[in-house]
């Protein structure tokens, strides 16, 4: 992350592609011609998990710290490997391009992943398959028998299963695995099947010179395969039951504070353990991606922790984390850590000081720079250092031209005019956040596809502290366009970031 260089955010799920949702087949290997072409050299993503209904379908609350989302499967790809036939894809009832409507994708991809698991039980003994089962048993194995459980149970949260299994007795361990082993080989033939066409996408962007960053949330579920398999290593009462759960106090997005839900980890018995648990999350994360962008960083370092009983999280308190010990000890297991620091949020000093020791690179938001929020002008790019990435928004803030036309104030656009020297019109704001996102010195300027492609609000991909309607938003396939290409690869050029 010392070179120059740019890239693009957009989520696997807003790919075009003619299956209700973005995919890992024909139009992911598009996009990366795409940021070939724009002379980009990052491709940002979410974080891969399987999502569900019950968590909003965020990226973010899902049932496994480890496994991939099934639903990112590409039917195309399902067809070239002969598991499906042409026509087993071919739907008479046409999804709609711009948006996600999960419920239907679901039973669409479903039926799919079971027709393909049905004929590939038919093949002779598949060597890959085995070897991927044991290579990631560490998790696989908990996580198909702890979503096969959920089925049955008709999806009620883990911690109201019957006793002997909520608590993985042994022989009921055991008994469920036999009773329940269909439901298991099919999620373990479904995050093979995921982790193959990723693998096949992830060696394309490495030709490409493209390298991708991925997304580590530091929580986890509470309704989870990790809480289920690990509880030890988190706050929970004799019923298994969260006593502590994960917020951030009063800030400038929030009054009340965010209250998240997330059960607390016990650090000590994390250090205790040599940290494994996160060394194997890091471990695993690594091979999927080049770069790790580290949310929440500052819960690294001190974490809010919420008594669970409080409905927000103003009665929350800071607790101190062994960060020193904890990035020392990652250090030592990996010779190479990149890493970027999501610090957004209140910021103390003492996350800069660990942030600047391992020299990790923190985020710079335009959007952030011409409001009042931040009079000490920290967004502003003549404040930036190298060792930072610059974005002109993220996934969880409106795009640009969205900000402009709905949140500025008077006072926020004379700011931004002030600044660039100009005023500028709605339909070039987006660019000229862009341009000052390319020509300043941070090493890395990421932008929103949203942004690159000048969309308002109705492109927003994730509002916070709202459960419904996030993370639908698709990129439409005649949106790259030669003159886009044309426009965003000159930018790149004329600010050496090629």
């Amino acid at each position: 992350m010392k070179r120059r260089g740019s890239g693009i955010l957009l989520h696997i799920t807003s790919l075009p592609s003619p299956y209700g949702i973005g995919d890992l087949g024909p139009w992911a290997y598009k996009f990366v011609d795409f940021l070939s072409e724009t002379k980009q050299s990052f491709w940002q993503i979410l974080p891969l998990n399987p999502t569900s209904g019950g968590f909003g379908n965020s990226p973010y609350s899902s049932p496994s710290a480890f496994a991939g989302n099934p639903l990112l499967i590409s039917p195309d790809l399902l067809v070239e490997d002969g598991l499906l036939l042409k026509s087993d894809i071919e739907d008479d009832s046409p999804f709609p391009d711009e948006r996600v409507d999960y419920n239907a994708v679901t039973e669409y991809k479903y039926r799919l992943l079971g027709m393909a698991y049905e004929n590939y039980k038919k093949r002779v003994r598949d060597y890959e398959f085995e070897r991927f089962s044991n290579e990631n048993s560490y998790w696989l194995d908990d996580y198909a028998l702890f979503i096969s459980l959920k089925e049955h149970f008709n999806g009620i949260v883990w911690s109201d299963w019957p006793e002997d299994i909520r608590n993985r007795n042994e022989s009921a361990i055991k008994e469920w695995k036999e009773k329940l082993r269909d439901g298991i080989l099919i999620r373990k033939f479904s995050q093979y099947i995921f982790f193959k066409q990723w693998s096949s996408l992830k060696t394309y962007c490495k030709g490409k010179n493209i390298r991708v960053i991925g997304d580590l949330p530091i929580y986890v579920s509470y309704d989870s395969s990790d809480v289920w398999t690990n509880p030890q290593i988190f706050k929970l009462d004799n019923n298994k039951r969260p006593t502590f759960v994960a917020g951030v106090p009063p800030d400038y997005f929030s009054k009340t504070g965010q209250r998240w839900g997330n059960p607390i980890y016990r650090w000590d018995v994390l250090r205790e353990s040599g940290y494994s648990w996160w060394i194997r999350r890091v471990e695993h994360n690594l091979k999927l991606f080049d770069i790790i962008r580290l949310d929440h960083f500052r819960g690294f370092v001190a974490y809010w922790e919420v008594p669970a009983g409080e409905e927000t999280a103003l009665n929350g308190k800071w607790i101190e984390v062994p960060v020193e010990d904890f990035f020392r000890t990652l250090f030592k297991r990996f010779s190479f850590l990149p890493i970027i620091a999501e610090d957004l949020g209140l910021i103390t000093p003492d996350v800069r000081e660990i942030m600047n020791r391992f020299e990790f690179p923190g985020m710079k938001v335009l959007l952030f720079a011409f409001g009042d929020d931040f009079p000490n002008g920290a967004y502003l790019p003549h404040n930036y250092e190298k060792n930072c990435v610059v974005y002109t928004g993220t996934h969880d803030n409106n795009t640009v031209k969205g900000w402009f036309t709905g949140e500025a104030h008077h006072e926020d656009k004379k700011r931004l005019f002030r600044y660039i020297g100009r005023e500028v019109e709605e339909r070039d704001v987006h660019r000229e956040f862009i341009r000052l996102a390319m020509m300043s010195v941070a090493n890395m300027a990421v932008i929103p596809m949203q942004d690159i492609l000048g969309l308002g609000e109705e492109a927003r991909m994730n509002l916070p502290a709202t459960s419904h309607g996030n993370w639908r938003w698709r990129l439409l396939s005649d949106q790259i366009t030669p003159s886009l290409i044309k426009e965003i690869r000159e930018m790149t050029e004329t600010y050496g970031r090629a």
